[in-house]
């Protein structure tokens, strides 16, 4: 626990200007971020005394080990900034809404030239015109097999687009009247274009006028006595109107708005969401967060409006924002919403009628968030707390293991080996600090040898980030330092970046290392450790037999009864870097068994490879090209085209197909997809779907 007074700033130096402060621990690690009208009077209420501050707040002023702030010219500023560190930094001590699942969306894929209905979760892409969320995926499969039958617009994947284009015969929707079947031609790009966006107006709320226009359609074809026409309107008419019957009028005024409802108490809060467009419910989702800092509902508030609002592909701003309480201030946030929807927002708490009416049933909704979460998770805070106990009281450590690394060597026969590196904190998986490595300092099968290396790299690099003598980057997600003595490549979800305050990196060390076996792997682990003088980091190990716990310098391990909570979470943590290691060594194996001879060629890319393999068609074609036929490829100069027919002249054909009843050679009837005398699928030009991280 820090002192604060040890890292305050003078008053002086502190500017009296709107700007972002960020709070960092011993580690660097950015803990807390914060947004202020006035940088100095804000910073003045966080080093006073510490008994008038509230508890969280003082935990983390006491964890903090210094603090740094960023002018900027203006409130609305402050705000995008303090969302943007937010989001990349993720600090332990603010408000982070977690979604308490996946809301999937109805999706039109306006950015295609066919655009595309269909349901999508996760991100939102530029180009995409999004509908909800929705509480159930079957609920949007329901509204859209409804509304297919008056807007045929394409549902189906790019494969099955294209292998109708290619057999030229649509797939069922197509046959039964719901596609228009743009794959074959009935329907030209331009109409099929406007289709969509009518499905876009219709699912947008504007369907008064479109279902005036289908009525007065379908008079006019009965009264030419068009029967059969006007049969189909009028069925066109029924299935729209029972789609709308899904989404109730909630608002008769056909308001376009979002309703934010929150229910807290001391240490959590829930949010609820409902978006109302057109005057009906078209969508709700909820957030749960932990109140780590000290925050009033206003605050709450503000970082919903920021999580719901923030990302330049996030949900389109309303023309009102309904609110239970206003943030403090108030102004600048309006603002915010201004610029962002591109239009005046109203931002306010409903005092009356159907508004209001409408705010208690969400915040009813928030309520029974809340209590739902806190019946899932009484049982699971405690069990992980005991297990952390459990854990501690087992090794004598002198406080719970909040962060434990683990780690684990996979390959096969001694080929592909690598490790793996999980990362749990509080008991829980942190997957985005996963780590991967490739054995390479030295070859064959040595278990311990491999264990030593693994640990080393790591905490070499630890105390490298530590001493920040300096950074290494070969490669966009590839770290490798120039002065080890080992060689290998440590593969890292996401890019170094130079700041240090992302949580993304190696600086932030464990309390506790487990490593997957016995008494030989632990030893080699806290030998690594020793020899990096490295002398506060626990070690353990976890045999599979007899789910053993070996601790450095002992003869015997410590049994945990098999009914500790203590012991199921070290099992979790090892069979959790076992499934990554293992994952990855079968990553690695199957890459190389489906290599190919264009893999021989240097200086030959991945863009080129696939641009070669997609003009001739496979490798039997272009080993039998001229060097002339190869320069028509794009990208592919004479040197190069040389190169490539020498290599491909080198590796052996395959030998031909023969009919063992009349001796016949067996001419090829489908393109050829082999390489070489292997007979393995040709994917040495394409990209490598499963590669991951590797480099």
């Amino acid at each position: 626990m820090a002192d604060p007074s040890s890292y305050r700033p003078r008053p002086g130096e502190i500017p009296d200007t709107p700007g972002v402060y960020r709070f960092r621990d011993e580690h660097r690690r950015v803990i807390y971020v914060g947004k202020a009208k006035s940088l100095r009077q804000r910073l003045a209420n966080y080093f006073q005394d510490l008994a008038n501050l509230h508890p969280r707040t003082r935990t983390m002023v006491t964890t903090a080990a210094s603090v740094e702030w960023t002018v900027v010219s203006t409130e609305v500023e402050a705000l995008q900034l303090e969302y943007s560190w937010i989001k990349e930094y993720d600090p332990r001590f603010n408000v982070k809404y977690r979604d308490d699942k996946s809301y999937p969306y109805l999706a039109v894929t306006m950015n295609e030239e066919f655009p595309r209905v269909q349901v999508m979760r996760g991100h939102k892409k530029k180009g995409v015109r999004y509908f909800g969320p929705y509480g159930h995926a079957w609920a949007i499969r329901d509204t859209v097999d409804l509304l297919l039958r008056v807007f045929p617009v394409r549902t189906c994947s790019a494969g099955v687009f294209k292998n109708a284009a290619r057999t030229g015969r649509p797939c069922l929707l197509g046959y039964i009247g719901k596609c228009s079947a743009p794959c074959v031609g009935r329907i030209t790009p331009e109409d099929h274009r406007e289709l969509a966006e009518e499905f876009c107006e219709f699912m947008a709320g504007r369907t008064g006028t479109y279902l005036r226009r289908l009525e007065k359609q379908m008079m006019e074809a009965a009264e030419e006595m068009e029967y059969e026409r006007a049969a189909r309107l009028r069925d066109d008419i029924e299935a729209l109107k029972k789609a709308m019957e899904k989404n109730a009028v909630v608002l008769a005024d056909a308001t376009d708005a979002d309703l934010i409802a929150v229910a807290e108490d001391e240490l959590e809060a829930a949010v609820q969401i409902f978006h109302v467009r057109g005057g009906r419910v078209r969508g709700q989702r909820g957030w749960v967060t932990d109140k780590v800092e000290e925050v009033t509902t206003g605050a709450l508030v503000e970082h919903a409006l920021q999580q719901l609002y923030g990302e330049e592909t996030g949900d389109a701003v309303p023309k009102e924002v309904l609110v239970p309480a206003l943030p403090e201030p108030v102004e600048p946030v309006q603002e915010w919403l201004t610029v962002r929807r591109g239009a005046n927002v109203s931002l306010r708490i409903p005092q009356r009628g159907d508004k209001k009416a409408l705010m208690e049933t969400v915040e009813r909704n928030a309520q029974q968030a809340l209590a739902l979460h806190k019946t899932k998770r009484a049982s699971d805070l405690t069990t992980r707390s005991r297990a952390l106990e459990e854990v501690a009281e087992a090794l004598d450590l002198d406080s719970a293991p909040l962060r434990i690394e683990c780690y684990d060597i996979s390959h096969l026969q001694g080929d592909d080996v690598v490790a793996s590196m999980v990362v749990f904190e509080d008991g829980l998986q942190r997957k985005s600090e996963y780590r991967r490595f490739q054995i390479k300092g030295f070859a064959g099968q040595d278990d311990v040898r491999s264990m030593h290396e693994v640990i080393t790299r790591r905490f070499r690099r630890y105390l490298a980030e530590k001493e920040r003598t300096g950074e290494w980057a070969d490669g966009e997600n590839t770290l490798t330092d120039p002065d080890a003595p080992l060689t290998g490549t440590e593969v890292i979800n996401g890019s170094l970046k130079d700041d240090d305050g992302r949580p993304r990196k190696f600086a932030y060390p464990p309390q506790l290392v487990v490593v997957d076996g016995g008494q030989p792997q632990v030893a080699a682990a806290r030998r690594a450790l020793d020899e990096l003088g490295i002398d506060d980091i626990a070690v353990c190990g976890l045999a599979k037999r007899l789910e053993e716990v070996w601790v450095p310098g002992e003869d015997d391990p410590v049994v945990l009864p098999r009914t500790s909570e203590g012991l199921y979470l070290l099992q979790r943590v090892r069979d959790e870097a076992h499934r990554f290691a293992i994952t990855y060594q079968r990553t690695k194996r199957a890459k190389r068994f489906r290599s190919g001879p264009l893999d021989d060629v240097p200086g030959l890319g991945e863009t080129r490879k696939q641009a070669l393999i997609k003009h001739f068609g496979s490798v039997k074609k272009l080993r039998s090209a001229t060097i002339e036929q190869i320069q028509e490829v794009p990208g592919i100069g004479r040197k190069t085209a040389e190169t490539i027919a020498a290599a491909l002249a080198q590796a052996a054909p395959a030998a031909p197909a023969v009919n063992t009843a009349t001796g016949e050679i067996i001419e090829d009837e489908e393109p050829d997809t082999t390489g070489g005398s292997s007979g393995e699928p040709v994917t040495a030009g394409l990209p490598d779907e499963r590669r991951g991280q590797e480099t």
